[in-house]
């Protein structure tokens, strides 16, 4: 992890020269590799141009790696080239499957934390691990709805896959607060239990009523700025954890650079009063 990276913003197309032009202290970018791994072009050179400039995060979505089968080797190669080009200060994945048997969803999607899922699960990072020539780090996913089957509470699981892997955790506060909501249970008493030892990143983002149900089913939707509620918790999160980086994250109805950085501003803000706070 990079030493001096503060709060980062997730880069987009439409804000690429303000964001290689952009001096702001700590300023880093978070980008999904499988936008980037290709031999060349125009895209990948200027995430080469960022990367010159700024620290960067590769935050994949594709490794599926509840899946009931292990990581496409041919995707973690291309993968280890990207990350041995641009030498990003973080890379992490999701907790989620979205691959079966050659079939791709367009999505995350849950799983029952069994002991069988557990077992599959370290096999699966330590062999992505192995692969990267690197840690990663493991974000915790937004549930819609409860799912029967678990042997595990989703932290203790989460301490178990530190434990067994040696990776590290990424920490989506806007995952925690709809989670919490659509399930009935305390955010604060998950984030109680939560292993922060192990947290190299932090994401903070907005969310959405369901077009259907309203209020009553909330949406990881990152189309809307920082809600109250998710400012609350990292105001929390941030006296256990003052140095750790964060990330605005927004990828529907994309504002101007200006408004992006404002909410970094924020986030900026709180950080230092944990830091004054401690």
């Amino acid at each position: 992890m990079h030493a001096s990276m503060g709060t980062g913003l997730g880069l987009k197309a439409e804000h690429l020269a303000q964001a290689i032009d952009a001096v702001a202290p700590g300023l880093w970018f978070e980008v999904h590799p499988e936008n980037y791994m290709v031999d060349g072009g125009p895209q990948l050179e200027a995430l080469d141009t960022v990367a010159s400039r700024h620290p960067l995060s590769l935050h994949g979505v594709s490794l599926s790696l509840a899946a009931d089968a292990t990581p496409d080797a041919a995707h973690l190669a291309r993968l280890r080239r990207l990350i041995d080009r641009v030498r990003p200060a973080l890379v992490s994945e999701h907790l989620a499957w979205s691959h079966w048997r050659g079939r791709y969803a367009p999505d995350l999607l849950p799983f029952p934390r069994s002991h069988a899922a557990l077992a599959r699960i370290v096999d699966n990072i330590a062999r992505t691990q192995d692969a990267l020539g690197r840690a990663i780090s493991i974000e915790n996913p937004s549930h819609y709805l409860q799912l029967d089957g678990h042997d595990y509470d989703e932290t203790h699981f989460f301490g178990e896959l530190v434990a067994r892997t040696g990776c590290g955790l990424l920490l989506d506060l806007n995952n925690v607060f709809v989670s919490s909501h659509n399930l009935g249970v305390d955010p604060l008493v998950y984030l109680d239990a939560y292993p922060m030892q192990a947290v190299t990143e932090i994401h903070l983002a907005g969310h959405a009523p369901d077009p259907l149900l309203g209020g009553s089913l909330l949406i990881d939707s990152h189309d809307a700025p920082v809600a109250d509620e998710v400012w609350n918790l990292y105001s929390i999160v941030r006296l256990r954890l003052p140095t750790i980086p964060a990330l605005i994250e927004r990828d529907g109805n994309v504002p101007p650079f200006e408004a992006l950085m404002a909410e970094r501003a924020m986030a900026d803000r709180l950080q230092l009063d944990a830091r004054q706070a401690a």
